[in-house]
């Protein structure tokens, strides 16, 4: 069982930066890549972005790419979203996932997941 927990969530204007971070409480933190997803209020959950098991792979949604980042921290545990240039449309309660296969963008595929964290972006 792989424990996540999500924080970092906020309240930002449009145009402002937050960063995201899931601590996962598991040792096997190498063997799983992370991924971030969002759902916001009555749409699906989508895919944000995903990071290999090494760190050396990352793949971001269309809508997201250029304005986050994904990164981990091995000592610590834990995986990181570097949200720049936000907009309205970015706001969610953003998920944290992990999975052993990369790079999956699929929200069922994933086994594991956090409570989520809210972000919300004002115009």
């Amino acid at each position: 069982q792989v424990q996540l927990v999500e924080s970092g969530g906020g309240l930002v204007h449009a145009g402002g930066s937050l960063r995201l971070s899931c601590a996962a409480f598991e040792r096997t933190f190498s063997s799983y890549a992370m991924a971030w997803f969002r759902q916001a209020p009555g749409k699906e959950r989508e895919f944000v972005a995903v990071i290999r098991r090494s760190g050396e792979s990352t793949y971001y949604a269309e809508s997201v790419k250029g304005r986050f980042t994904i990164t981990r921290d091995f000592a610590k545990n834990t995986v990181y979203l570097q949200m720049n240039s936000l907009k309205p449309e970015d706001t969610a309660v953003y998920y944290c996932a992990a999975d052993r296969q990369y790079p999956v963008v699929v929200a069922m595929e994933y086994d594991y997941w956090g409570r989520g964290t809210q972000v919300t972006v004002s115009s």
